[in-house]
């Protein structure tokens, strides 16, 4: 949420056909039409003096468009966070799912607990579950609104806490599926090294999208066949040593993307001041008929 926002960008679709009038109403000349080639330079000043005829300036003529522009740049939607934006938190539950599998340890283990520290944080105030596999998936906890106990489960992770070695996803994809069923804007993190993603995982996957759940992947170790297949396994992915893009997105951020109502309250709405500078070229137009 830092930084320069637009609440509404589709209106920046009317900004290309306002740039093709301009050209237009420029290449089509000065507002006296024809008339500026059959009279000469003392005529049409003094029907100009009558009020008979505009100023030759191709300018005034642009004066509409540049007004028009600006409105459109206004409902757009210009706006910058508010500094007391309430926070807000998703209705659903987060699931992180953590594939302790053979090739999880050292780097990788420390990569996946930091990366699951950064999820439950990014969660704010949403319920927070947390699923262990291997070759087997157990569902540590249920989905809490104390995410504290699930890090301290987290920080005593180690190569010989799942009773038996192997790697799995699909069962933990389908443990988070009932664990989630039922369950209104849930999100499910998968910190795996990509070791055993097979069909099976890939239908599960498809599965929870059918279910509404959205299913995030952070992959353990570089440049890994498996890193690969868990960027198309979900909506989202991102190495876990780098988790930042799959955060945001669990952050209050992507709730207020979801609910334009909510980014109301989280951004100041610069369009009306943006909009209003519209009044500028029309007060020009004005001046330019006394």
């Amino acid at each position: 949420m830092n930084g320069f926002v637009l609440l509404r960008p589709w209106w920046l679709a009317a900004l290309p056909l306002l740039a093709a009038l301009a050209v237009w109403l420029w290449r089509r000349g000065p507002v006296a039409g024809g008339w500026g080639r059959v009279m000469t330079p003392a005529m049409l000043a003094a029907m100009r003096t009558l009020g008979h005829l505009r100023r030759d300036d191709a300018g005034a003529s642009l004066m509409p468009v540049a007004a028009a522009a600006l409105v459109g740049l206004g409902l757009a939607g210009p706006a910058i966070p508010r500094a007391d934006a309430p926070q807000f938190a998703g209705a659903g539950a987060v699931l992180v799912a953590i594939g302790l599998t053979p090739g999880v340890a050292g780097a990788a283990l420390a990569d996946a607990q930091a990366a699951a520290a950064g999820v439950m944080a990014a969660a704010a105030g949403r319920p927070v579950g947390l699923i262990l596999y291997s070759d087997e998936a157990y569902d540590v906890a249920a989905p809490t609104g104390d995410p504290a106990v699930l890090e301290s489960l987290i920080a005593v992770l180690g190569p010989d806490t799942m009773p038996s070695s192997g790697a799995r996803p699909a069962a933990a994809l389908r443990l988070a599926r009932r664990m989630l069923e039922g369950t209104p804007d849930a999100d499910l993190v998968l910190i795996s090294d990509g070791s055993g993603l097979d069909a099976a995982a890939r239908t599960e996957a498809a599965r929870l999208a059918m279910g509404g759940v959205r299913l995030f992947t952070l992959a353990l170790g570089a440049g890994s066949d498996g890193g690969a297949s868990l960027e198309a396994l979900g909506v989202a992915s991102a190495p876990a040593r780098a988790p930042r893009p799959v955060i945001d997105r669990l952050s209050g951020s992507a709730a207020l993307t979801r609910d334009g109502r909510a980014a109301g309250l989280a951004f100041e709405d610069l369009g009306p001041l943006v909009a209003a500078l519209a009044l500028i070229p029309f007060l020009a137009l004005f001046r330019r008929r006394a």
